[in-house]
């Protein structure tokens, strides 16, 4: 850990900034995420959807959305 000190300390004062705002927005990421049960409140949300289609077809289509936004 020492030499990502002396690391830090070679950079400009600019960047050295930089880094600090970002170990301080990694910190708060860790500090924000509650540890809790899931609760699966989304559990039957495709219900109305069981008789149209299978759970393969929806996740092929899944896939197919999820290539297609990139």
């Amino acid at each position: 850990m020492k030499d990502i000190g002396e690391r830090i300390k070679r950079l400009p004062p600019e960047d050295q900034k930089e880094v600090s705002d970002f170990i301080d927005s990694l910190i708060g990421k860790k500090r924000s995420r509650p540890k809790r049960k899931p609760t699966f409140s989304w559990a039957g949300g495709l219900r109305d959807l069981r008789d149209r289609f299978t759970s393969v077809q929806l996740q092929h289509e899944i896939s197919r959305l999820r290539t297609k936004e990139k």
